[in-house]
């Protein structure tokens, strides 16, 4: 059997100690990049693998981070999750990826597992605001730090990476009152959740600051998914005044709203106009384009993984809660746009 590549060999080889290539390997800036870089490419010409046991063992880190998100078959939370591991994987990380479908016994049983797999720390979008307060703390106990990202609870001492949910909201609102909109309609989602009961206030100020009248049979809740756009859509058209709007507080929901309100014979954006939420990557491909408010969620995973190793770094240093606001952007489409864009 092949001998495997130690330390040693690479050291020989390259007439270093093997303390220097051992400090490369793990990125020490006390070694120069040069010789950190010929470490590293030498160590892949030579086959070596790190004996990540060992190296957990002596660190007292197992290297691995869990993220918890409540779905990943949106492009929102996959992409965040490649932002964190773009970010982490350089400093030696690996991601481990779990989802919670909403479910809040399937949250509990992630943190759970993630705790039992020892990991460094937990980085998460909660399922809900009812989550238990109880699960977390258990996290803070066994000295675990905790990331919130997008969706979080208002614990003391937990950090967070969100958008101006608020502002988003508004400014799509307002986007909509400029294209001539007077009956704006909301498809909203669990308002006990921060994200969505603060782009429920800022579609509500939208219209009480330009002076149109909000209407809470104009506000529906469900979930982030097509069906549930669909049926919204039904409720809607059904009454005896429908809107001329929609502000959806998803990518999802205002795409069932589109296919009803086609199936109808109404026309998008002439007869109701549509604004969605997240960039989803079918709102550009689409024939009918769909507005939307971006979420930056590259950025907000690789901000969100920097907070982590912020607070690892900090060791046993007090840690102080940091709240990074992100600030989103209407992207306007052919769902909404009446009138052109003046310049």
């Amino acid at each position: 059997m092949k001998k495997k590549t130690t330390i040693y060999d690479i050291a020989e080889k390259l007439n270093l100690t093997a303390a220097t290539v051992s400090r490369a390997l793990n990125n020490n800036l006390k070694i120069s990049e040069k010789t950190r870089k010929l470490v590293q490419d030498t160590a892949i010409e030579m086959n070596y693998e790190i004996n990540t046991l060992a190296k957990a063992l002596k660190s007292g880190k197992s290297f691995n981070v869990g993220v918890i998100v409540p779905r990943m078959d949106s492009n929102f939370f996959a992409s965040v999750i490649r932002g964190i591991e773009e970010e982490l994987h350089s400093k030696g990380y690996h991601v481990i990826v779990c989802q919670t479908h909403d479910e809040e016994k399937l949250e509990i049983e992630n943190i759970n597992s993630l705790l039992n797999a020892q990991v460094d720390g937990i980085l998460m979008s909660i399922t809900n605001a009812k989550s238990k307060d109880k699960v977390f703390d258990s996290l803070a106990k066994k000295n675990v730090p905790l990331i919130f990202f997008d969706r979080r609870k208002q614990i003391p001492g937990v950090s967070s990476v969100t958008i101006d949910d608020f502002n988003g909201a508004y400014e799509a609102t307002k986007h909509l009152i400029n294209q001539g909109c007077k009956c704006i309609a909301h498809i909203s989602n669990d308002r006990e959740l921060e994200i969505f009961k603060n782009r429920f206030l800022g579609y509500k100020q939208a219209l009480i600051d330009h002076g149109l009248e909000f209407n809470e049979n104009f506000v529906i809740e469900s979930r982030s998914r097509v069906e549930e756009g669909r049926r919204t859509m039904k409720q809607w058209l059904a009454m005896e005044t429908r809107p001329d709007a929609i502000f959806s507080s998803s990518d999802f929901s205002a795409l069932g709203a589109i296919q009803v309100i086609r199936e109808h014979g109404l026309k998008i954006p002439e007869d109701i106009s549509i604004v969605g939420f997240s960039n989803e990557p079918f709102t550009r491909f689409m024939e009918l384009s769909i507005s939307t408010v971006d979420q930056s969620p590259i950025e907000m995973g690789k901000i969100t993984a920097q907070v982590f190793l912020e607070e690892v770094s900090n060791g046993d240093k007090i840690k102080s809660e940091k709240h990074v606001v992100l600030t989103p952007e209407l992207i306007i489409r052919k769902s909404s746009l009446k009138t052109p864009i003046s310049k």
